[in-house]
């Protein structure tokens, strides 16, 4: 069987650690990364007899573009601590490393999407996938601060299993992270942004709701569905007042 890295990159993720490690304890190796925790995570980490390194964080592309060369074997699962490789992923994992020839350099893995205690099944969650098993040489995240996806130097499988991902700590904790993420997007959007009108304001946050509420069907998703149509709003709003706020401290 061709071995390998399962990668967990960590921040203060010490009511997912223990669960995160125990579903890839398949894999060969098992590196966590981790950005300095102050909550216990490394320790705990550290504990359960896994490798573990540590590297201030900046964003998410640039911590895993570190972390993916620091992998001992050439194939590498990249699992978030707030992900779960179910069963039936691991088995699909194991019968491609199985093969001696393995016909793509990387695979899609699609998530089962939970939020607010509720599997989401619209919303614009329901098709969601992220490439997480490559070969380590041939991929590379692009270099953004927001929702980087993987460059790959070859050709792209998908697997039918997915993995369990539960985003949601707490209401309060989800808006902080949201705010990350509008700080982040404001970065990468500044330079192809032109002058901020009331369309980036007003419109673009309006169908940023209409999509995911409406076109992309979350009003079946319940109050969940609400819930997640309104946040996206409000990040895209949020994003365009970063922005100005950006700009104004450079002028």
């Amino acid at each position: 069987m061709n071995k390998l890295t399962a990668i967990i990159p960590t921040g203060n993720e010490i009511h997912n650690i223990e669960a995160v490690i125990a579903s890839v304890s398949f894999a060969d190796e098992v590196l966590v990364v981790d950005s300095f925790s102050t909550d216990g995570t490394f320790e705990k980490a550290q504990e359960l007899e896994t490798k573990v390194i540590r590297r201030e964080y900046q964003y998410s592309a640039s911590q895993k573009n570190w972390a993916i060369p620091q992998a001992k074997y050439e194939w590498v699962l990249l699992v978030d601590a707030d992900e779960r490789v179910t069963p039936e992923l691991k088995e699909e994992i194991q019968a491609i490393l199985k093969q001696p020839e393995i016909e793509h350099v990387a695979y899609w893995i699609g998530r089962m999407n939970h939020f607010m205690g509720e599997r989401v099944n619209y919303s614009g969650w329901r098709n969601d996938k992220v490439i997480r098993l490559f070969k380590r040489d041939l991929c590379t995240y692009e270099d953004k601060h927001v929702h980087a996806e993987i460059i790959v130097n070859g050709t792209i499988g998908k697997l039918e299993s997915k993995f369990y991902h539960n985003t949601y700590i707490t209401f309060d904790k989800y808006l902080e992270k949201m705010n990350r993420y509008a700080w982040w997007q404001a970065r990468d959007y500044d330079k192809k942004t032109g002058k901020l009108t009331p369309y980036h304001f007003v419109i673009k946050p309006f169908y940023g709701f209409f999509k995911h509420y409406i076109m992309q069907k979350g009003f079946k998703d319940g109050i969940v569905g609400l819930t997640i149509g309104t946040i996206q709003a409000y990040v895209v709003f949020m994003r365009y007042v970063k922005i100005w706020l950006l700009r104004r401290e450079r002028n």
